[in-house]
């Protein structure tokens, strides 16, 4: 299965479609979704919480069918596809406010909303991506240390790994902040990232990701395969 998350930063044009589509997903986790977002051929399922006019916190598109969940959190949004549970999630970043984050340090604000997923998220057949505002390796630019540690934290407690964590961001010299993570055992054949431009013109200021993995239906256990994807970045 092919998996993909994009921060869309609120647009949707020709050009993003021509994105999404050459990612040729079979599921897709997506942030900053602008409410004008259709793509036909994709069952879509969007978060019920607005982060700005006409944009969605998050949303998940699924080539297969596909049944929403109620919202984990107000900026994450959650559906099964195969009887898998994909969750698409924006966390808090070091300069935002306190909706729907709460009030505190930015740790305090990572923490609760990880608390909340981890509430309500399951810990079998689970895929959890999303703009994550935070590197998982390396230079943190913009989430915090403390806030990196608590969203490994819930990676171990969910049983997850994040194949993405090794790619680089949009901006030079910095590791990506938008992640896609699945089961510890299962097989990843391949991560990518993929540069969100037409024309020489950004997209967005986030690049795509997209993670290939062997899902198998959750109750057959995952398979195991200790070794190294292969790392792309196509154009």
């Amino acid at each position: 299965m092919r998996i993909g998350t994009w921060n869309l930063a609120g647009r949707w044009t020709p050009d993003h479609l021509d994105v999404v589509r050459g990612l040729d997903c079979d599921v897709l986790l997506l942030t900053e979704v602008s409410e004008r977002l259709e793509v036909s051929d994709y069952a879509m399922h969007l978060g019920g919480h607005r982060m700005a006019p006409k944009r969605r916190w998050a949303g998940v598109l699924s080539r297969r069918p596909m049944t929403p969940l109620p919202d984990p959190h107000p900026a994450s949004a959650a559906a099964t596809v195969d009887g898998w549970t994909f969750c698409s999630s924006i966390l808090p970043w070091r300069s935002c406010g306190s909706e729907p984050w709460g009030e505190g340090r930015h740790v305090d604000k990572t923490r609760a909303a990880v608390d909340i997923l981890m509430r309500s998220l399951p810990t079998t057949g689970l895929v959890w991506g999303g703009d994550w505002n935070h590197a998982l390796r390396g230079r943190e630019y913009s989430g915090s240390m403390a806030g990196r540690g608590e969203i490994t934290a819930a990676l171990s407690g969910l049983g997850l790994r994040a194949p993405t964590a090794d790619l680089s961001h949009a901006l030079p010299r910095l590791l990506t902040i938008d992640h896609i993570a699945v089961p510890t055992g299962a097989r990843v054949t391949a991560v990518a990232q993929v540069e969100a431009t037409r024309s020489g013109r950004r997209l967005s200021d986030h690049d795509a990701y997209v993670v290939t993995v062997d899902l198998a239906p959750p109750s057959a256990g995952p398979v195991e395969d200790p070794s190294e994807p292969v790392r792309t970045r196509p154009h």
